[in-house]
């Protein structure tokens, strides 16, 4: 050991697990307790410094102070390019290197991202967040991002990437209470495919659980913790629990009664670090040990895995760690501004083009810019704060210099009286711009009224700029953003049959005049609309005609449209419907009534169905809020200084009729993405367009016949066969021609973004796992891939196909379901009107849904005459029954059961009449049944 070190986990020399062991075993067990928490604390007596797991990072580093802002995760999904998901990632690491440098306390390298939830629902309120509705695709990027994010030294890591939320975390409504039911084939194919990429091939070192629970299952307590991301992925890290939601067992799913069960039990299920009230937390972890719930090896295995993770983090090795110092030059380098500009540019998609885009910058001699967004850069709960923020507007104004742009936002500007004073609402300059109702019509505040739809809107003071926000009560114009975690700058105006309104504040209390003529908020319980809480509504300005008069009057209109990401759609609140704002889509139609050549700019966090926009305008690109430098890129897109590449990460539908309910999570049978879905889609997964054409032609694979562990080689001729360079995204698919079960109408497999000058050529090639085909086989209880013909297809989306091809896989022929062996019934083929939930022990079965439903298995292998089928289940409620018939579900019934009333299982055997040798078994379930199990005799 060398002379300076002291304990052998200072030695260098020794393996990195040797050192870690040697220190947790240091460690009393009291300091072992309080370094389970999220803020582990110092021990001096070691040497070991305070250490925070877990800092902000979605699309750069948050809540730190100023730092590189890139797109929106939903944009960076539009950029399908690996490449450049790489560099943000090291981008990413780069700067929070910096922060950690100034305060290692505070400032943590365990980042908590990318979020990896599949959005198979465009509702969901944080579809900001993640990387759209297809695994394959989500995987590649978020993998690309952790490699970036971690570096690529053997021994070090630059940060640590935290993968967020495992698992089926697609809502937002009771999503601290709600359980999501996810059948295996959906499990294995689809939520569990998205983060098994960035674990077994990017090596993320952590990994975040959801609130929701699965199939009755809090997801910090699910087995799939251990198993899957543990044992089966290899992950060589920490799982780290969701702010609050040890705590939240007991409070919310009420899984628990007491703090110490739910502590116990999510630490022996696997979780490693504790984010939640720590004096809770603490004294629950003391009882848990005191009770025997918990021992001191449990705490062993969990600090562990922490404490390797700072080991490889080099916090004990600054000598050697080669990411000991990063410059403070590096925060906000200009390199970093350019990758974000970049990808701000990569993540326009130009959804229509009827030949009016790009504009020229030489004719035009005029152009109206108009909208809510228009003039505003937004940023999201998890952005970073931007050193500086380009608009639409100021973009275009610098591309037309001395040329005439006229901007109007398209929201009215108003003045408001107060019925009960009969003055006008002003702003006290003397207390901090409060809002009092004393002033007369000159004197009155014009207020800018936003109206963002569903009840929610904003109003902004044009004397201070400032938006009206509620403050102790109390109402001001101060506020910068409508922003936080309560936006406590929206607001409801509610009108009556008179025309009077009654304004409430974000939180639902009345705003009321108080005794000395403020406006203040009050708790009010009361039906009727009392004199005090009225008010009327002046309009100085009808915002929509102003932008009918300038867009008139103009060559071309643009209109800037969107979200507001704090409002109506947002961490806790899923969006109500993925339409426009209805004031949106009004002011959209009247510009385009009066301007030909109206072009729509959508910045949202979101998908919408633009049906009246994509019937109408010749011209429509979408962004995400895509940082300081969205105007620009904006403006290059639709000036055609930059050719836009960017392709949707989601499906974008005509109408939420084409949605299931939001809890259900099977895309399978609810036919949901672009994978299942049959009906006419407003704009399919994949698509975007360019300002160039490409030909695709001479598709060839290496080989025709192949078997389940092959590869093949893809490849196929891609031409620019138009006036102008551009990006063209080559997406490859999949689809099973024959199959035992309903399998994808097609499924990415790869996709490249490549560069084409114009008029040039080039030869792309894929090489991909036949394995890739596979499903999950429910007889069999693993991923197969059947034998037969599949097709592979290349194009430009989902939809657009250009050149395919067959080849013959030599794989596995799917056997009959033998239901002599006994089946789990959650290992249906088919079912209706049920659940998947949980009984004791974390084991899972079949549950009815309005006391009646049905489960189905095909390909039953009978071979028995007069046979008996043990069927393991009880009925909670009341008198249960289970019908069982051949063939379908009105087919022949062969035998029924009856389950009295119990809280206990039962094993009840059913006659059966002559079972053919195959055939499709349906069980109806009648009353509150659950069923475990089923087994031919």
């Amino acid at each position: 050991m060398p002379q300076a070190v002291k304990f052998p986990f200072q030695n260098t020399e020794l393996l990195v697990e040797d050192r870690v062991k040697d220190l947790v075993n240091r460690f009393t067990l009291d300091e072992k307790i309080e370094l389970m928490m999220q803020h582990q604390p110092e021990i001096k007596r070691l040497g070991i410094k305070a250490h925070k797991q877990g800092t902000e990072a979605a699309h750069g580093i948050a809540w730190l102070g100023e730092a590189t802002v890139f797109p929106q995760n939903i944009g960076l999904s539009s950029t399908w390019n690996k490449d450049l998901m790489n560099k943000i990632g090291t981008v990413i690491g780069d700067e929070a290197r910096v922060f950690y440098q100034k305060d290692p306390s505070k400032h943590g390298l365990t980042l908590w991202a990318p979020t990896v939830d599949m959005e198979r629902d465009p509702r969901w309120g944080r579809t900001e967040e993640a990387y759209g509705e297809d695994p394959e695709l989500t995987g590649q990027l978020t993998t690309e991002l952790v490699k970036g994010m971690q570096g690529n030294d053997p021994d070090y890591l630059k940060s640590v990437a935290t993968l967020k939320h495992f698992l089926g975390n697609n809502n937002e409504i009771n999503r601290d209470k709600c359980s999501a039911s996810i059948d295996p084939r959906n499990m294995h194919e689809y939520y569990l495919k998205a983060f098994k990429p960035a674990i077994v091939e990017g090596k993320a070192k952590s990994i975040m659980t959801a609130y929701n629970s699965i199939n009755g299952t809090p997801a910090l307590l699910h087995p799939y913790v251990e198993e899957v991301v543990k044992q089966e992925w290899g992950m060589d890290g920490f799982i780290v629990s969701d702010a609050g939601d040890v705590v939240g067992i007991v409070n919310d799913h009420k899984y628990y009664e007491t703090y110490s069960e739910a502590l116990a039990d999510t630490i022996k299920s696997g979780i490693d670090s504790i984010t939640d009230d720590a004096e809770i937390s603490l004294q629950a972890m003391r009882d848990a040990l005191s009770k025997g719930l918990l021992v001191e090896a449990d705490l062993d295995k969990a600090l562990i895995n922490t404490f390797k993770v700072r080991f490889r983090l080099g916090e004990f090795d600054e000598e050697r760690n080669p990411y000991a110092f990063v410059s403070e030059s590096k925060l906000l380098a200009k390199e970093h501004k350019q990758l974000s500009y970049q990808a701000a540019q990569e993540q326009v998609v130009l959804l229509k083009n009827d030949g009016l885009l790009p504009l020229n910058e030489g004719t035009t001699e005029s152009i109206a810019v108009i909208g809510p967004l228009s003039d505003d850069v937004l940023v999201d709960w998890y952005s970073g704060t931007p050193s500086y923020r380009i608009t639409a507007l100021e973009a275009i104004e610098h591309k037309l210099q001395n040329k005439k742009v006229i901007h109007k936002s398209g929201n009215p500007l108003i003045r408001i009286r107060s019925v009960q004073t009969g003055s006008y609402i002003g702003l006290d300059q003397s207390f901090n711009h409060k809002l009092m109702a004393n002033c007369k019509v000159e004197e009155a505040e014009i207020f800018e009224w936003t109206d963002w739809g569903w009840g929610s809107q904003t109003l902004k003071s044009l004397s201070t700029g400032k938006y009206v926000t509620v403050g102790e009560a109390m109402m001001t114009a101060t506020a910068d953003e409508a922003r936080g975690w309560f936006v406590k700058e929206s607001f409801q105006f509610i009108e009556n049959s008179e025309g009077m309104y009654r304004l409430q504040s974000w939180d639902e209390k009345r705003v009321v005049i108080s005794d000395d003529q403020s406006l203040i908020v009050q708790e009010h319980d009361k039906e009727s609309v009392e004199t005090g809480a009225q008010y009327e509504i002046e309009v100085i300005e009808a915002g929509i005609e102003e932008a009918v008069k300038a867009a008139a009057e103009q060559d071309y209109a643009v209109v800037v449209l969107g979200n507001n990401p704090f409002i109506n759609g947002k961490e806790c609140i899923d969006r109500e419907d993925i339409v426009l704002p209805p004031e949106q889509e009004k002011l959209l139609q009247a510009v385009k009534q009066v301007n030909p050549n109206t072009i729509a700019v959508l910045v949202s966090s979101y998908p919408y169905a633009l049906n009246w926009a994509n019937e109408n305008l010749s011209g429509i690109m979408y962004t995400s809020h895509a940082g300081p430098e969205l105007g620009k890129a904006v403006a290059d897109v639709l000036f055609g200084d930059y050719n836009p590449a960017g392709r949707l990460s989601m499906t974008w539908y005509r109408s939420v009729d084409q949605l299931p309910d939001i809890m259900d999570y099977d895309i399978i049978k609810g036919k949901r993405t672009y994978q299942y879905f049959e009906g006419e889609v407003l704009y399919p997964f994949g698509h975007g367009l360019s300002y160039t054409t490409f030909n695709y032609s001479n598709i060839q694979v290496n080989e025709t016949t192949l078997s389940p562990d092959d590869q093949v080689k893809v490849t196929i001729s891609i031409e620019n066969t138009g006036r102008f360079a551009g990006d063209e995204v080559v997406q490859l698919y999949g689809r099973a021609e024959r199959s035992r079960v309903k399998r994808p109408l097609k499924t990415l497999l790869d996709f490249t973004r490549v560069h084409l000058q114009s008029g040039e050529k080039k030869q792309i090639e894929f090489t991909v796992p036949i394995s890739k085909l596979e499903f999950w086989d429910v007889t069999q209880e693993r991923y197969c891939v059947e034998k037969g013909v599949y097709s592979l297809l290349i194009g430009s989306s989902s939809k657009n196909i250009a050149c395919c091809t067959e080849i013959q896989v030599d794989g596995d022929n799917i056997p009959a379901r033998n239901l002599h062996d006994g089946v789990s019934a959650f290992n249906y083929d088919d079912y209706e009107n049920v659940i998947i939930d949980e009984y004791a022990g974390r084991n899972y079965c079949v549950r009815t849904v309005g006391n009646q439903g049905w489960i189905a298995f095909h390909q039953v292998n009978g071979t028995i005459p007069c046979q008996k089928i043990k069927i393991t289940a009880f009925s909670f409620l009341e008198e249960g029954e289970i019908r069982v018939h051949l063939g379908r579900l009105d087919g022949e019934m062969m035998g029924k059961a009856s389950f009295p009333k119990s809280d206990d299982w039962q094993e009840v055997e059913v006659e059966l009449s002559l079972l053919p040798e195959e055939s499709d078994m349906y069980f109806i379930l009648n009353g509150d049944i659950q069923v475990s199990k089923l087994q031919l005799l």
